[in-house]
């Protein structure tokens, strides 16, 4: 996730976040050792990647009845308009090649997959302002976290400040791992699947740093009555009929080995890809999904010359929320209306944009225009020009959120940082279940540059302060 500009005012006046921080500061200071008992929970609730625990920052994220509504509703237009841009795409031979994916990419699409729906699980990134709701990315393969976010959730629900602050208002967590069983689960029967609790693996390389997360999903899938066993795709064997992990046969594989690696490594993901291709089990998310995932998707979005695939509606809520973006080439394009030379126009406006790989994860490869010199943005257009492995994109800069969190330090002191916010609703079959929330003291939110995570609440006032 990228992008960053100046901070906003603090979004709720009145202010649940004022309220927690004085509920916070005197019973931290009260307990002798607030800070390595709260590390220790996090641990032993396995909310770790790698070895550094996700959390340091002692206040959820705290959004509103209406902030939840607007969110909603703009979020699950646009992983509509990626579906639909899947079905367009795989039909319309110019409409793909706007997406600039590579061959074996484009193969896996297009091999016939028994059910429609392209993402069962994805992701938005968004910045959400009092007055403004940008997405900067779609994300819409398999994206790691609601485990995470469940459980941290579940943490700070039963902080003692927790039980404070709700004396005064009214916070809802979100519960995400029962919604993400069930949106499998639906894809299942979609494919064609009859069993009422199918054999499911879980599958990614044993030493991503997310492997815990697969520990917390196969716990709570199993409480749920389904079974789940986690396998790296080397354990899955194929025998021409069917696939196994660890010698259980799998109905439905949650796939959240990545299509990058998936190509890279051919022979070690040659049962799972010939058991998809056999259409022998269920596989979600589907390999259709790289279609709207690759950041390209934004500039066939924001390309006037595809207005005709989208309504009125669906076209002012892309106007407003999504930034105009493009792939890099020397070309002739519109900006806002006007007729641009591309370059020329990169050029001239890089405080005011952002470069990065259509085809890239945890910020690499990202120049942020306001922050680079004259001399280091033109040699990264160079670079996005010159690249032969991948398109590049380059995108308007956007406002950002940021808030006052507390924060644990190095020495176990609480001191308040200014923190960017990235807000990031998860999606589940087409219907936004929760939210995957993202600090960083820099412009590039997200774990793996060295963020950190919080919960999100949706809270109001109880009763009689409500209407006070």
């Amino acid at each position: 996730m990228t992008h960053s500009a100046g901070a906003s005012p603090t979004p709720m006046a009145g202010d649940p976040a004022d309220f927690w921080h004085s509920l916070l500061r005197p019973e931290f200071d009260r307990a002798p050792d607030f800070a390595g008992k709260f590390f220790a929970r996090l641990r032993d609730a396995k909310l770790v990647f790698g070895g550094r625990v996700h959390c340091p920052f002692l206040r959820p994220f705290f959004l509103t009845e209406e902030d939840e509504t607007r969110v909603r509703v703009v979020a699950e237009t646009i992983a509509a308009l990626g579906e639909r841009v899947v079905v367009a795409a795989l039909e319309n031979r110019a409409l793909f090649e706007q997406l600039h994916l590579r061959p074996e990419e484009e193969r896996l699409a297009r091999i016939p997959v028994g059910y429609a729906r392209a993402s069962t699980a994805s992701r938005l990134d968004a910045f959400l302002l009092p007055d403004s709701l940008k997405f900067a990315e779609y994300n819409g393969e398999s994206p790691a976290g609601p485990g995470y976010a469940e459980m941290l959730a579940e943490i700070f629900s039963n902080l003692p400040v927790m039980e404070r602050f709700r004396e005064r208002y009214e916070a809802r967590m979100y519960g995400l791992s029962a919604k993400l069983l069930e949106a499998l689960l639906a894809s299942y029967t979609d494919w064609g699947g009859t069993r009422t609790a199918p054999q499911i693996v879980i599958t990614d390389w044993r030493e991503v740093p997310t492997w815990s997360e697969f520990e917390i999903l196969q716990a709570r899938f199993a409480k749920l009555g389904v079974p789940a066993v986690i396998a790296d795709p080397r354990d899955l064997v194929f025998d021409g009929k069917v696939l196994t992990a660890h010698g259980k046969k799998i109905d439905l594989v949650y796939r959240r080995v990545l299509i990058n690696d998936i190509v890279a490594r051919p022979a070690d993901c040659e049962a799972l890809v010939q058991a998809y291709a056999a259409n022998a089990v269920c596989v979600a998310n589907t390999f259709r999904c790289k279609i709207p995932h690759v950041k390209a998707f934004f500039a066939l979005l924001t390309d006037e010359r595809n207005a005709a695939l989208f309504s009125a509606p669906e076209q002012e809520i892309i106007r407003r929320h999504i930034p105009w973006t493009r792939v890099v080439q020397d070309t002739k394009t519109q900006h806002h209306g006007d007729t641009v030379e591309l370059l020329a126009f990169l050029r001239k406006n890089r405080a005011n944009l952002v470069l990065k790989p259509s085809d890239e994860y945890g910020g690499s490869g990202v120049t942020l225009g306001w922050e680079a010199n004259e001399s280091h943005w033109h040699a990264a257009i160079e670079k996005a020009l010159s690249s032969k492995q991948a398109a590049w994109i380059v995108q308007e800069r956007i406002p950002v959120r940021r808030e006052l969190f507390p924060v644990i330090t190095a020495d176990n002191k609480l001191e308040f940082r200014d923190m960017l916010v990235d807000f990031a609703p998860y999606i589940f079959r087409g219907k936004v279940a929760g939210f995957l929330t993202r600090l960083s003291a820099t412009g590039l939110a997200n774990v793996t540059s060295g963020g950190g995570q919080v919960p999100s609440f949706r809270v109001r006032l109880r009763g009689a302060e409500a209407g006070a």
